[in-house]
């Protein structure tokens, strides 16, 4: 029998306006709208559609086919490229679906969720940082996360960031809650341990890349102990200072620290420079003395050897040995002199000359030349 509106206008039971349970609803003035007045625009607007204009048993089949259509057609759904799809059923974790388009059970059976899963995320710990009415970043401290104890028992004022993203998104939403604030507590605590294995000393100076090393990797064992699904992408440390009541006293320390390590690298400079210039003096000195030996012993040698093989012919034939050394004597004396023979028969008329200008002017031209 077609489901159609009564004349009596007690509704598709027949029992009133009062509905079946007798409790129908109450008028609360004139402007509300009455619901069965709503329910008969809408079978009018129905039977334009059916054909015959009733609501026969064809026409309920039809409505429920398309009806189941539709709602199955709704179980399709789309991943961005930088998403990762999470199906639930019946609230429960089935499955991580990849970018592209999808299906799952329409709702109420499975739902899907679409975290970002490339997105790099930032957190920090010790500050916070907002715009001002000028639009400029304003930094504000929070002491109670920055400050911490070091391992020689000092206090250090320590801002970091922590960059991280979602490696696994069915462990990223179900496994942890707050997910984080978790990852803020863990960065604090690592930090914290870091931090108190140390001296104050090496952490303000050169030892921030081995602690934000350590610190991530701390951070990434913990999370994954957790099942967090997150990635720690880098720890960057952004400032690390004494407390403010003794930072003054700090930098003086730091300043007569630098000075002591300026004076060092100029005293290993300049020793750098003069012993290597002393060695090749002492190295010179050496080779000139050993070259000196060398030459006065052959020298010396060469004399002994000559002496023998002169000794040796003069004992052959002593007169003409001794005539021969007298005669290269002389010529190695008056080798180099300017000389006149005159003969003893011969030059009783000549009268001798002595020309001490010429004489003197030689000699020294002999000496400049030597020079």
């Amino acid at each position: 029998m077609p489901w159609s509106n009564q004349s009596g206008g007690g509704g598709p039971w027949g029992q009133g306006p009062r509905g079946p349970w007798g409790s129908g609803p109450q008028p609360s003035g004139p402007s509300s709208p009455d619901l069965e007045d709503l329910i008969r625009r809408g079978q009018d607007r129905l039977r334009t559609v059916l054909p015959n204009g009733s609501f026969g048993g064809r026409g309920i089949a039809i409505g429920a086919v398309v009806l189941v259509g539709l709602w199955m057609l709704s179980g399709f759904y789309r991943v961005e490229p930088d998403e990762q799809g999470v199906v639930l059923r019946f609230g429960k974790y089935v499955q991580t679906t990849q970018p592209g388009l999808n299906y799952h059970l329409p709702w109420p059976i499975e739902t899907a969720l679409t975290p970002k899963v490339t997105t790099v995320n930032r957190i920090d710990v010790g500050m916070r940082q907002f715009d001002d009415s000028r639009r400029n970043t304003v930094v504000r401290d929070v002491p109670e996360e920055s400050l911490m104890l070091t391992g020689d028992e000092n206090i250090v004022d320590i801002d970091f960031t922590v960059f991280w993203q979602i490696a696994k998104a069915g462990d990223f939403l179900f496994n942890i809650q707050n997910q984080e604030g978790t990852i803020k507590a863990v960065a604090e605590s690592a930090m914290r341990e870091v931090v108190g294995r140390r001296d104050i000393q090496p952490i303000l100076t050169g030892a921030r890349q081995a602690i934000e090393a350590g610190v991530q990797e701390l951070m990434q064992k913990t999370l994954d102990e957790y099942g967090a699904g997150v990635l720690i992408r880098q720890v960057q440390m952004q400032k690390v200072d004494p407390p403010s009541q003794v930072i003054d006293a700090f930098r003086d320390v730091q300043a007569a620290r630098a000075d002591a390590e300026r004076a060092q690298n100029e005293a290993q400079s300049y020793a750098n420079r003069v012993v290597p210039e002393a060695r090749g003096d002492a190295a010179r000195v050496t080779q000139s003395a050993e070259a000196y030996r060398e030459r006065t012993v052959t020298e010396a040698r060469g004399a002994a050897s000559r002496f023998t093989q002169i000794y040796e012919e003069y004992k052959k034939a002593p007169e003409v040995t001794r005539e021969r050394l007298y005669l290269e004597t002389m010529e190695r004396v008056f080798g180099n002199m300017d000389k006149v023979i005159i003969d003893q028969k011969q030059g009783q008329g000549v009268v001798p000359y002595l020309p001490l200008d010429s004489l003197q002017r030689r000699t020294n031209q002999t000496q400049g030349g030597t020079r």
